[in-house]
């Protein structure tokens, strides 16, 4: 047996994780003097309204300790679960470095049991979706098979997205990648992709609307240069406070997939991003994330 384990920023529901069978060892979500674990005493909707209420305080995140994964580890290994770990990009956070020293401090401890920390290299609602394959992957092969399929695919993961501000962009110091091509210019939003672990700039544009049909344009661009296949994939699009929003979206992403591939069958979802992703990016962040399936 093994076990799934990865840290909040996959951002799946409480709901979604038993669904799975996976455990989710929270960020800290710092709120003024406050300090919560998000999805523990900080609902992901609560996180977004105060954002949306106090427009200039910017909550902060701390990763998850070394404590936080060795006690979670512990559970599965004195159970004799092996485990397979799935973190947040490196370039963004130590919650990778934070459970590779956990899994290196119990080694000696459980010598017969398996540990595998994986920097996915991306984020949120692409870093769930990865989760949430390699969960029912766990469910039909061994555990060697699901290590190796799960990295094999990746590098394939892509995350398209846009922000309602540029404000936390900077305050987060996410801003370094995109400012040259775009400024706190009123109605200029960013186009933004993440791909090897960081964010690049992938254009502008004016006002929410156009820049949301930018964002799946570059989706689309970027799966005709590199003659992807969708049913290979699976799809989401994430928001953030505005479901309503990523409704739209949703059905609009649809629309474009099908018009540019109407013989293919697409897998897509509709999921919240979810607090630690949201201190970046503010309460208006939106877009479409694809990665190849295990």
């Amino acid at each position: 047996m093994y076990k799934i384990i990865s840290d909040s920023s996959c951002d799946l529901t409480i709901e979604a994780a038993k669904a799975y069978d996976v455990e989710v060892v929270p960020f800290y979500i710092r709120i003024g003097e406050k300090e919560y674990k998000e999805n523990v005493n900080l609902s992901v909707k609560k996180f977004y309204q105060f954002m949306v209420d106090h427009k200039d305080e910017f909550p902060k995140t701390s990763t998850p300790s070394i404590e936080d994964y060795t006690t979670v580890f512990k559970k599965y290994l004195d159970q004799e679960i092996d485990i397979i770990c799935i973190c947040i990009t490196s370039k963004f956070s130590g919650s990778y470095n934070s459970a590779r020293l956990a899994k290196e401090s119990l080694e000696d401890d459980y010598p017969d049991r398996k540990i595998t920390v994986i920097d996915c290299t991306f984020n949120t609602v692409l870093q769930g979706t990865y989760v949430r394959e390699a969960a029912k992957l766990s469910k039909e092969v061994d555990y060697d098979e699901c290590v190796e399929r799960i990295m094999k695919v990746r590098d394939t993961g892509r995350i398209f997205f846009t922000v309602g501000s540029f404000d936390y962009l900077i305050h987060g110091g996410r801003i370094g990648k995109v400012a040259g091509v775009a400024a706190k210019t009123l109605g200029i939003k960013p186009l933004i992709v993440l791909k090897e672990g960081e964010i690049f700039a992938d254009g502008v544009a004016r006002g929410r609307k156009r820049s949301i049909k930018k964002v799946i344009e570059n989706a689309i661009k970027h799966m005709e240069n590199n003659r992807i296949d969708p049913s290979d994939y699976v799809f989401s699009v994430g928001y953030g406070y505005d479901e309503e929003e990523g409704k739209q979206v949703l059905n609009l992403v649809k629309e474009t997939l099908l018009s540019h591939y109407p013989q293919f069958s697409i897998d897509i979802s509709l999921l919240p991003i979810g607090a630690t992703i949201g201190v970046h990016t503010g309460p208006y962040p939106i877009g479409m994330t694809l990665i190849k399936k295990p």
